[in-house]
């Protein structure tokens, strides 16, 4: 953890050397400001069919910790917000959602 999964209109996503420097940006914003280790980030793109709302929907998942204060994670999203803006030109919706580590059972 984290994991970082954004959510783009299928008919709307951006090349891949875009995605590779958004998801560059996303790496650096999780260690450096999240202090995640790098083998924990996980970036994923979703295609998807547009209804209604934000052109993009990102949803990062993280394991809560004493550091990750509420203006840690402010700093956090907005530097999502801007790599988001910057890279593919859209305004997100951002959602994070902390866990308690005694609350996260995974494998690999």
């Amino acid at each position: 953890m984290p994991n970082v999964t954004i959510f783009i209109p299928a008919d709307r996503m951006p090349p891949d050397e875009a995605l590779a420097d958004l998801t560059e940006q996303c790496t650096q914003l999780c260690t450096n400001i999240l202090h995640a280790a790098l083998a924990n980030v996980h970036v994923i793109y979703v295609a998807v069919r547009h209804g209604r709302g934000h052109p993009v929907f990102v949803d990062i998942q993280y394991r809560l910790e004493p550091f990750r204060t509420p203006p840690v994670m402010d700093r956090f999203m907005e530097g999502l917000d801007d790599a988001i803006r910057n890279t593919t030109a859209f305004t997100a919706r951002i959602r994070c959602f902390g866990h308690a580590a005694s609350n996260i059972h995974a494998r690999n």
